[in-house]
């Protein structure tokens, strides 16, 4: 009987020994840096055990069979999300898993500029080594048909200059139909709050307006002014005589430089031959734009003149406009 307790107690104790040995290698294996140091792709339809054997497979863990235990006493981390993820060297697997778990994925940004026209914000994003490229550059005025926009046949100002967060797979008409959506979001809510007697009769010519504005100055103080600037010439007939709507008219083409012909040039979008506002935004516009085109400062400045320095002057009289004109500009 004695033999037989002894039997049992050294099979017990061997038994703790060697579940002991295998607990201090599975916590080693736990706390062992993986030595990834990149960017982990993991494609849909990828399970956890199978990253786990490719990685048994490159040597990057040693013992698989504590893989697939770790798979059993924590079965969470089996649920891992595709996508691209960053991971350093210094990751357990644990560590990298969570990662894989909790979809924390790699973001990417794409910057849309306040003031850049349809052919800047395009090819913007053709440059993207991170986007997915769908719209043909030689081509591309086949966007607005790609995004639906209702009633709109051209592409020029639809969307909102902002910073847009992508993730891996993402394409470029993924953040125009985003930028699209947000444009319109804020346009809603401005034009919900827009100054009693304005000359537009929809929201649509608020942003074009805005986007004259964008293009007039890079002042934010001046943008409401130059507004109101703009607005009264509208309600006495004048015409808006704006040199970005000469120059937008001229695109892609334009070198830099505006002609006595190019101010004659009959082109739909130059207010110094047609009243009123042009038949489209000529730029893209944040939420400041929007906003001054519908809460222009009340005055009766009807003319400005740029003084050299990004600021303008405003004047009240013709008179007094080409005085400033010959003050800033003629003698420069």
């Amino acid at each position: 009987m004695k033999k037989f307790f002894l039997v049992i107690l050294i099979i017990l104790i061997a038994f703790a020994g060697v579940t002991a040995y295998f607990w201090q290698g599975f916590k080693a294996f736990a706390k062992q840096p993986l030595g990834l140091n990149q960017e982990l792709t993991v494609v849909a339809g990828e399970t956890a055990t199978g990253l786990g054997q490719q990685w048994y497979e490159e040597g990057r863990i040693d013992n698989f069979y504590y893989y697939q235990l770790l798979m059993r006493m924590k079965p969470g981390l089996r649920d891992i999300k595709a996508g691209n993820y960053r991971v350093t060297a210094d990751m357990t697997v644990v560590d990298v898993l969570q990662k894989l778990v909790a979809g924390d994925v790699i973001t990417y940004q794409v910057t849309l500029v306040e003031g850049a026209n349809i052919y800047e914000l395009l090819d913007a994003m053709a440059r993207h080594d991170d986007l997915v490229h769908t719209i043909d550059t030689k081509d591309y005025f086949d966007v607005w048909q790609q995004l639906n926009f209702t009633g709109k046949d051209y592409p020029e100002g639809l969307f909102f200059a902002d910073t847009y967060q992508f993730t891996k797979g993402d394409s470029d008409i993924d953040i125009l139909k985003r930028a699209h959506n947000k444009l319109q979001q804020v346009l809603v809510d401005e034009w919900s709050q827009r100054a009693k007697d304005l000359p537009y009769e929809q929201p649509y010519e608020a942003l074009i307006m805005a986007s004259i504005i964008e293009k007039e100055t890079a002042v934010p103080s001046e943008r409401a002014e130059i507004a109101g600037v703009f607005v009264r010439r509208l309600k006495r007939g004048m015409l808006l005589q704006t040199d970005p709507t000469i120059i937008y008219g001229l695109l892609p083409d334009f070198d830099g430089n505006i002609r006595r012909r190019d101010i004659h040039n009959p082109h739909q979008w130059n207010t110094y031959v047609h009243k009123g506002l042009p038949p489209t935004p000529i730029a893209i516009v944040g939420r400041d734009a929007i906003h001054a085109a519908l809460q222009p400062v009340p005055g009766e400045t009807l003319y400005f003149v740029a003084k050299g320095d990004g600021s303008h002057h405003f004047s009240k009289t013709l008179a007094e406009h080409n005085r400033a004109v010959r003050r800033y500009q003629l003698k420069q």
